[in-house]
């Protein structure tokens, strides 16, 4: 198949090369624009039929002869229709086109021949030939340097409709075209604009004349502005040229000073302002502002709430911290958009509910025990240490008939966030108090969580049946601290119980359903379910295990659950018992599957009407907390640099913690983050529920990082991997054991501090000047003992003379390491020999003293 170049097929078409490469490609073939690439066959012959008017007007203008008088120029157009002309007619041609029987003129190869092409190749009828030969005559009349502007016309109130592009070419043969000037009105003095050919270079462009185009229509203000500034323009131009130049640098100058300032005015406002969700725990809030926890903690504390640096704070909350620290808040997304809406229930859908009672106080005060009694079960003894270190939900039926559900919390201090969740979402709350001790700090706490929240407070003094108890002395404690119970003339409720032989528990279960009563409890239990998640862990076999309370609803198996950041379809529920149960109404605990991971304790649930509505909110949400991740992270800055430098010993401890339920995790990295960090810094790289997994190792190990596993253990792989990279694995049931262990970590990379410690006194009796050694004192040991790695300190009359070391120890001839109290010997000090009698020579050493937090 034979081929052409791109060069060649543009001159045989008479076209261009961007033409024949931009109608290939909307043929469908790429061609390169290089002039040498190759057309194939069918592709010319394509190029070939759609600008064959173009080649042949080629062939036209190559058959012209430039040159030579009129006749052989008539001749070699061989044109039958002039040929027939008369002579006269003939003649007259001859005049119109310049030419007489003289010497002929030549033709400028530069001049538009146009009239030989069209005497000499276009068939017209009889009635088209006589004004086709006016048209020649007419355009050949003039010379050959343009157009001439004859006369104005009006455009067409329509647009001209199109014509094929054939009719086209014959238009354009028929006659030449017109240009048409512009009626916009030109200034005084000038004439009209010139067209194309007549000194304008400007392209003409017909869409500025065009009668469609839209002008916008000005306001006077704008008018009288433009007015204004072109009349102080013309001002200022009557002035030197210099000024203008100065005037306008001092402008320009001005305009960037105000422009810069706006933009640290920018500046210094959006650092001022916190991007932030909605929940945001206290400890990322801090980082944030650039503060410590302890001050949002006592910011909050001021205010009336309590919270734990891991605690979320709402969004009303974090606006007020943010105020007092002079910050504005900007939440990320609304509220519509990561939260549910739930309808107001009408007085008469609402159904009498159960309450939900939280049993508080201080640890080893005999909640579990007496919870135990109550549902005729031993929790306790089942619980490392005996201490309870979860939070536990119970369904109680009493022997009434009426149903309680129980919420069971931690007494030990580092469980104050899951105090303050039982209290949220509780009704009814019991503080118990051991008859044989008193008021405790987790009891105070306890009651302020419950004051906060809102519940009625009910009194149990436990433990009166031990010999030591003094019911009395709890009540004066408890005045002491504006609680006063209804034997001591206040509001509160108080009953005497024994966790250990069931005396008055009956009473206090009576009590609580008073409490309740005078509440007025209700609830839909109709509507979808809504209620707050108890505890969160993950089970190896089943999945993540969650323990949710129903506040309101009825919650199904199969229905679609929303909590937190995580959803999923309720796969199957169990009661505390384990047995299973196929739904739960209001004021009910259960235990749940389904959920696609673990959510944090707290956190709202809610029945989704759809699958994929629950899944754009969790997305959104974890979104969100990605982001929250992001920005709370903290940088190091040059002031941060420039402390641990000063301190000189800075060092930093990363932590790994792994545990069975989502609270006891949050429990052990508040305590953790609480330790003293002034020279070692706790960095808690990761926290999750579940077994300590191989990536868990391989994330320590790159960040060189000792994993805590509360309540869990590693997998097969994982130890292995952890023994093949020495990564230290510390396993705990007990929450104490490891808040201790971790601060001995602490302690232990902490630089020890120096002691002196005297350990001789030695008198100066002789001295003895040794050549080639220098001066030795022959001394006598008053006091300690003296020994050869000690340092000395020559003190005469009162004054410390020289610090040294020791050089040689002699008793007699020999070299000894030490000398004890009451014996002689003889002593020479390094670099020194200014040794007189009566001089004393005080032995020391120093020790390292390990330092605490």
């Amino acid at each position: 198949m034979a081929e052409y170049r791109l060069s060649q097929v543009a001159r045989k078409l008479n076209i261009g090369k961007n033409t024949i490469l931009d109608f290939l490609k909307e043929k469908g073939h790429d061609v390169d624009a290089n002039p040498n690439a190759k057309i194939p066959q069918d592709q010319y012959d394509m190029l070939a039929r759609n600008f064959a008017n173009s080649a042949h007007d080629k062939e036209e203008a190559s058959e012209l002869t430039i040159g030579g008088n009129i006749d052989d120029l008539i001749i070699k157009a061989d044109n039958p229709t002039v040929k027939e002309k008369s002579e006269d007619e003939r003649i007259l041609i001859k005049d119109n086109v310049g030419g007489t029987d003289a010497t002929p003129e030549k033709i400028s190869a530069k001049t538009r021949i146009e009239a030989p092409k069209v005497v000499g190749k276009i068939e017209l009828n009889e009635k088209k030939e006589e004004s086709q030969k006016k048209e020649v005559i007419e355009g050949k009349a003039d010379s050959l340097r343009g157009l001439k502007v004859l006369d104005k016309i009006d455009l067409p109130a329509e647009k001209p409709k199109p014509v094929a592009s054939s009719d086209a070419s014959q238009d354009r043969k028929k006659r030449p075209r017109k240009r048409i000037q512009s009626e916009r009105p030109r200034p005084q003095g000038q004439g009209p604009r010139p067209l194309q050919g007549q000194g304008n270079n400007r392209r003409f462009d017909r869409r500025r004349f065009s009668p469609e185009r839209k002008t916008e229509e000005l306001s006077d203000k704008e008018i009288q502005d433009k007015i204004k500034a072109t009349l102080a323009k013309l001002s200022s131009s009557s002035g030197s040229t210099a000024s203008q130049r100065s005037k306008y640098r001092k402008d320009k100058r001005s305009a960037k000073a105000e422009a810069e300032e706006e933009r640290q005015l920018q500046a210094q406002k959006a650092s001022k302002t916190l991007k932030v969700a909605e929940f945001i725990s206290a400890s990322d809030l801090a980082s944030l502002m650039d503060v410590t926890a302890n001050d949002i903690i006592t910011a909050c504390m001021s205010i009336g709430i309590f919270v734990s640096i891991n605690q979320r704070l709402d969004a009303e909350t974090i606006t007020v911290i943010a105020d007092e620290f002079g910050y504005e808040v900007d939440f990320s997304e609304s509220k519509e958009e990561t939260e549910v809406v739930e309808v107001k229930d009408d007085a008469d859908q609402l159904d009498e509910r159960a309450p939900i009672v939280t049993i508080m106080g201080h640890v080893d005060h005999g909640k579990t025990s007496l919870l135990d009694y109550i549902r005729d079960a031993k929790v306790t003894e089942g619980e490392a240490g005996g201490i309870t270190q979860h939070i536990g939900a119970y369904d109680v039926m009493t022997e009434s008939g009426k149903r309680i559900a129980f919420l069971d919390t931690p007494g030990h201090e580092a469980f104050t966030a899951m105090r303050a969740r039982g209290a949220k979402i509780t009704d009814v709350a019991i503080i118990v108090i051991a008859a044989d001790d008193s008021v405790m700090p987790q009891t105070k706490e306890a009651i302020n969580h419950a004051r906060v929240a809102g519940v009625s407070i009910v009194i149990a003094i436990n433990k009166i049946d031990k010999s030591n108890a003094h019911p009395e002395k709890i009540k004066e404690d408890l005045s002491n601290i504006n609680v006063l119970v209804e034997d001591w003339g206040g509001k509160y409720q108080c009953q005497h119980v024994s966790a250990k032989t069931g005396e008055g528990i009956d009473e206090l279960l009576d009590k609580v359903l008073l409490e309740a009563e005078l509440l007025e409890l209700k609830a839909n239990s109709k509507k979808a379910a809504t209620g707050s998640v108890v505890e969160a862990s993950l089970d190896k076999g089943r999945g993540y295990m969650s323990t949710i309370m129903v506040q309101a609803g009825t919650l199904k198996v199969g229905d679609i659950l929303l909590a937190g950041s995580y959803f999923g379809k309720v796969k199957a529920m169990f009661d505390h018992r384990g047995h299973k149960v196929i739904e739960a109404g209001p004021s009910t605990p259960v235990q749940m599957l389904g959920l696609d991971g673990a959510p944090q304790a707290g956190d709202k649930f809610n029945v989704m009407e759809s699958d994929r509505e629950a899944r754009e909110i969790a997305t959104k949400r974890e979104q969100l907390l990605r982001e929250q991740s992001i920005r709370t992270k903290k940088h190091i800055t040059l002031d941060e640099i420039g402390r641990r430098l000063a301190i000189g010993t800075f060092k930093e401890l990363n932590i790994i913690i792994k545990g069975d339920v989502d609270g006891s995790i949050e429990a052990l990295s508040d305590s953790l983050l609480k330790l003293p960090r002034e020279e070692v810094q706790i960095n808690i790289l990761h926290k999750a529920v579940g077994q300590i997994s191989e990536s868990d190792v391989l994330l320590a190990s790159v960040s060189d990082a000792v994993i805590v596993g509360f309540q869990v253990r590693p997998s097969a792989g994982a130890r292995k991997l952890a023994e093949a990279e020495e990564i230290e694995i510390r396993l705990y049931s007990i929450i104490y054991d490891a808040i201790n262990d971790v601060k001995d970590a602490m302690e232990g990379m902490l630089k020890p501090t120096s002691k002196e410690v005297i350990t001789s006194s030695i008198e100066v009796r002789e001295v003895f000047k040794i050549s080639k050694i220098g001066t030795v004192a022959g001394c006598y040991v008053a006091d300690g003992t003296v020994k050869r790695s000690n340092q000395v300190r020559l003190i005469r009359d009162g004054v410390v003379t020289y610090t040294g070391e020791i050089d040689q120890l002699k008793r007699f001839k020999d070299d000894v390491n030490e000398v004890k109290n009451g014996y002689e010997c003889g002593l020479s000090i390094k670099n020194f020999n200014d040794v007189k009698i009566g001089d004393v020579i005080e032995g020391f050493e120093i020790e390292e003293v390990k330092r605490t937090l």
